[in-house]
């Protein structure tokens, strides 16, 4: 029974990962990235879960409420950010503006599929199987979409500085992650302690937002083009 739940927990958190990472893998298809180093990004996502826990776990005995709530979102958006830069964002495939972009998103929803199967865990381990769909399917559609938001902020504005200077990147990188703090750190406040027609308004949010993101992949698309014409 320890292995069905354990399986449940599972393929419940990577199926909708692997299916929003296939959405935006899709987007990428005229100059698609390595599936190796796809994985191996994927991979490292996941790894940042273990990374973070022990922190935040420190950080209940030292802040309360908001603030705990907050460093919460520092820790998790700092550790997948500093991954991204030491497993894939230096690497020589990332030639290309909308790279930052795909990895970024990669690098969230591997750490998205891991976070949301414990969360299916604890119900699914009661007994509750119900509670367990419920959760992943409202992770499906909330938290797992904050996490790409987020993360693909940071992606934006470094695309957005691909051609700049090493100065203004670094810049950029840095607001990308303030913005992604914020967007994240409003996320949890407003959905916490919500009923469901507030719960339903913060998704409205999340998805017109990643909606937003979508056309900014678009943007940054347009952007590698007019580069490439310019040059010749």
């Amino acid at each position: 029974m320890e292995f069905v739940n354990l399986t449940i927990a599972i393929l419940g958190g990577l199926l909708p990962a692997l299916f929003w990472l296939w959405f935006w893998l899709r987007e990428d298809k005229k100059k698609p990235e390595p599936t190796g180093l796809i994985v191996r990004t994927f991979i490292a996502g996941m790894l940042v879960v273990p990374l973070a826990l022990p922190l935040q776990k420190l950080a209940v005995g030292l802040f309360t409420d908001a603030t705990l709530i907050t460093v919460w979102v520092i820790i998790e958006e700092t550790l997948k950010y500093a991954i991204a830069l030491m497993v894939v964002l230096w690497h020589k495939n990332v030639d290309e503006p909308i790279d930052y972009i795909v990895y970024m998103i990669t690098i969230a929803l591997g750490f998205a599929s891991l976070e949301n199967a414990l969360f299916i865990w604890n119900p699914v381990v009661s007994g509750d199987l119900s509670g367990g769909i419920i959760t992943g399917n409202f992770r499906f559609l909330g938290a797992t979409l904050l996490h790409v938001l987020a993360s693909g902020s940071i992606g934006v504005f470094l695309a957005l500085a691909f051609y700049k200077r090493d100065f203004i990147k670094l810049l950029a990188g840095t607001f990308g992650l303030l913005v992604a703090i914020v967007l994240h750190t409003l996320f949890n406040l407003f959905i916490m302690d919500a009923d469901g027609e507030r719960i339903l308004s913060v998704f409205i949010v999340v998805w017109l937002l990643t909606i937003g993101l979508f056309f900014l992949f678009e943007k940054v698309k347009q952007l590698e083009l007019r580069h490439f014409r310019f040059r010749r």
